[in-house]
C-alpha cells in the first residue's frame, strides 16, 4: 500500500477510535478538572481563554517585525457573559444524556454587511455525542464585541431534520438556529447560548467584513501542533498540544497586517471547543475558527473536498485567501483548488508538488509579514 493511503487509512482508524472506543476515558479524565461549557465554571473559563489568548496576542505582536505600522487589534469580545436562570427539563431523559459531560459548539461565521446572520449552535453530551433536543437555550448577542449583552430569546433544540440547512450547516438535531433580525455591522460579534436545564454554554463568533477583506487560512494538526496526531495524545491525558515554535507570532504579525484568521481544520466538530482553547493558551490570534460538522473528522481525500469546499464559500463570500498553511496533501490540493497564490503557499516540513514553498521553522514566515504593508480594514 502507497505511504498516503498507509497515512490515511491509519488516521481514519485512529479519528473512529478516539471518537467511540477512546474518548469516553478522555471525557471522563478530562472533567475531573473542567468540561468546556459546563456551569457554573464554563462561562469563567471561557472569560479566561479570551482574556489570556488576547493579551498573549497584543503583548507579544506589538513591536515585532520592521514594517507598517501594524493596525488596530481584535476586540477581545471577554465581556462577562450575562446571568441566566436555569429551568426545569422538558424531558426526563435529557438529565440522563447531560450526564455524559457538555460538547456544547457554535458555529463561527464569516459574513459581509449584506449577508443574513444567524446564531447557530450544535448541544450534545458524552462521548457518543448525543443530541440535546426540545430542550429551551437561551441566546445573547454581543454586538460589536462591546459590554452589553442583548437578548436574541430563548429556542429550543432541534431534532434531525427539524430544520432547513442554514450556511452550509445541516440540521443533524441538537442544533439552535436563530435569525439575528437586522443584520450587523462590519466588526467582530458574539453569540452567547446557555441551555436552560443545566446552565452549560456554547459561544459563537460572527467576523462581519467588507467584500475582499484581506485574509489567510491555515490548517491545525501538523502545522500550528507540533506533530499531525498530537492531539490524540493529548487526549488521554486531558492537556493541550504544543504549539510550534513561532507559530503564534508569524500568525498574529499576519493579523497585525490587516490580515483575518480562518483556521480550518478536519477535525471532528466535538474537539471545536479544546480547538479553541489551544488557540487561545498559544497566544494564537481571534479569528474564525472551522471543524467538520461531523464525529469522526475527515482525511485524505475527504479532507481535501471539506476544505475545497469550505475556501469555496469563503472566496465567493469575502475573497480567495492571501495565505494559506498547512502541512499535507490534502492541504496542498484544497489550496490548489482555491487558487491560492501559490507564492503565498507555506508548507511545514513539507514539499508541495503544486508549487508550494516549504518551511522548516515559523519564523520565516514572521520575516515575510514583516515587510508586509499594512491592510488594515475595520474589525
Amino acid at each position: 500500500m502507497p505511504d498516503a493511503k498507509r497515512r490515511g487509512a491509519f488516521d481514519v482508524i485512529m479519528r473512529i477510535s478516539f471518537a467511540v472506543v477512546v474518548a469516553p476515558i478522555v471525557v471522563a479524565l478530562a472533567c475531573l478538572t473542567a468540561c468546556p461549557g459546563r456551569a457554573p465554571s464554563a462561562g469563567g473559563a471561557e472569560g479566561e481563554g479570551e482574556g489570556e489568548g488576547e493579551g498573549e496576542g497584543e503583548g507579544e505582536g506589538e513591536g515585532e517585525g520592521e514594517g507598517e505600522p501594524a493596525c488596530p487589534p481584535t476586540p477581545s469580545c471577554d465581556a462577562p457573559p450575562p446571568e441566566s436562570a436555569t429551568a426545569e427539563w422538558r424531558h426526563t431523559s435529557s438529565g440522563l444524556t447531560a450526564l455524559g459531560g457538555p460538547r456544547h459548539r457554535g458555529r463561527d461565521l464569516v459574513l459581509t454587511p449584506d449577508d443574513e446572520p444567524w446564531a447557530l449552535a450544535k448541544f450534545a453530551y458524552g462521548a457518543l455525542d448525543t443530541d440535546l433536543t426540545d430542550e429551551d437555550v437561551h441566546v445573547f448577542l454581543l454586538r460589536g464585541c462591546g459590554s452589553t449583552w442583548e437578548s436574541l430569546g430563548t429556542v429550543a433544540t432541534t431534532h434531525d431534520g427539524d430544520h432547513e440547512t442554514v450556511l452550509g450547516v445541516e440540521d443533524t438535531g441538537g442544533r439552535a438556529f436563530v435569525r439575528i433580525t437586522g443584520g450587523l455591522p462590519v466588526g467582530r460579534h458574539r453569540v452567547h447560548f446557555v441551555v436552560a436545564g443545566d446552565g452549560t454554554t456554547a459561544d459563537q463568533f460572527i467576523e462581519v467584513v467588507a467584500r475582499s477583506t484581506p485574509l489567510f487560512v491555515t490548517d491545525v494538526d501538523g502545522t500550528l501542533t507540533t506533530t499531525e496526531n498530537e492531539e490524540f495524545g493529548a487526549l488521554l491525558t486531558g492537556t493541550l498540544p504544543d504549539a510550534r515554535p513561532d507559530a503564534a507570532a508569524a500568525l498574529r504579525a499576519l493579523a497585525d497586517k490587516g490580515f483575518l484568521p480562518v483556521y480550518l481544520t478536519a477535525r471532528p466538530e466535538w474537539l471545536d471547543a479544546r480547538t479553541r482553547a489551544f488557540l487561545d493558551d498559544n497566544g494564537f490570534p481571534k479569528g474564525i475558527v472551522h471543524t467538520t460538522l461531523t464525529l469522526t473528522g475527515a482525511t485524505g481525500n475527504a479532507a481535501e473536498t471539506f476544505k475545497t469546499d469550505e475556501l469555496a464559500a469563503l472566496s465567493s463570500t469575502i475573497a480567495v485567501p492571501s495565505f494559506a498553511f498547512g502541512n499535507t496533501d490534502s492541504d496542498a490540493a484544497a489550496y490548489d483548488n482555491a487558487a491560492v497564490d501559490v507564492a503565498h503557499r507555506y508548507f511545514v516540513e513539507y514539499d508541495d508538488a503544486h508549487g508550494g514553498t516549504r518551511i522548516d521553522a515559523w519564523s520565516a514566515v514572521v520575516d515575510v509579514a514583516a515587510g508586509l504593508p499594512a491592510s488594515c480594514t475595520e474589525r
